[in-house]
């Protein structure tokens, strides 16, 4: 029993340094990371329908939010992971996957509350994606600013939590990976997975900061529908007027 545990938990030394994620290698793994995670940003803005596309400027304002809070949380992550004991790398993508899951959830309620709050007490300022027409960069800088302090509230509730002395026990002794090569483990949990589930963490936070309007979009599809049908109706009558019109030349 002791022996199947063991081959399914990879009980071992840790692989990585203390200064694994903070070398030469390890800073070039979070600049491409970064790199990629900004391109699926782009990407999503080029995938949305073109009636429901933001400008630039919004888009702007709506992903630096995202980028702001994730750096925050990225940060910690680096700066608390080497003074855990055990495997920096393991505490790391211990750390990444509940500030995607858990973390991401308390985020999700923060902006909710926020929006409520902005509509019960006319507080555009707070309703995250609404910067006002024309846009103003001090709607942009207070909801940066709540987005950051939403950020840190949620790893700051995590990491308390991983400071429970039975996920220290466990998590001191627990080898994720049984890569044994130090780069390629720290490839893996740094660059790898953060890759494939920031490409849905992104999307999905995204879809959180960015201004839907009540019923704007079902009348835009509605409206697009429309004059879809209508110009194809009035290509119909006209090409049935010039058939009538060569009809009667021809009878005359």
């Amino acid at each position: 029993m002791n022996d199947s545990l063991d081959d399914t938990i990879h009980w071992s030394e840790p692989h990585c340094s203390k200064d694994a994620l903070t070398d030469n290698y390890g800073w070039f793994l979070q600049f491409l990371l970064a790199v990629l995670a900004f391109t699926c940003l782009i990407g999503k803005r080029f995938c949305e329908p073109k009636y429901a596309r933001r400008p630039w400027l919004i888009w702007f304002y709506d992903t630096s939010k995202q980028g702001l809070g994730a750096l925050i949380i990225h940060a910690a992550n680096v700066w608390l992971s080497p003074y855990q004991t055990g495997n920096p790398c393991t505490w790391y993508i211990v750390n990444f996957l509940l500030d995607s899951t858990l973390g991401l959830l308390i985020i999700w309620a923060g902006i909710r509350l926020a929006q409520y709050y902005s509509r019960v007490y006319d507080i555009p300022l707070i309703n995250f994606g609404e910067y006002g027409k024309p846009p103003m960069c001090s709607a942009w800088l207070c909801q940066g600013v709540l987005y950051a302090a939403l950020a840190t509230f949620a790893k700051s509730m995590l990491a308390l939590v991983l400071q429970l002395p039975i996920m220290q026990a466990i998590l001191s002794k627990l080898r994720l990976s049984p890569v044994s090569d130090p780069r390629l483990e720290l490839a893996v949990v740094m660059l790898i997975i953060p890759f494939f589930v920031n490409i849905l963490i992104f999307w999905v936070t995204d879809n959180f900061l960015m201004y839907h309007p009540r019923g704007v979009s079902t009348k835009l599809k509605t409206k697009v529908r429309y004059q879809s049908i209508k110009k194809d109706k009035t290509c119909s009558d006209e090409e049935e007027h010039s058939a009538d019109e060569r009809l009667l030349g021809a009878n005359v």
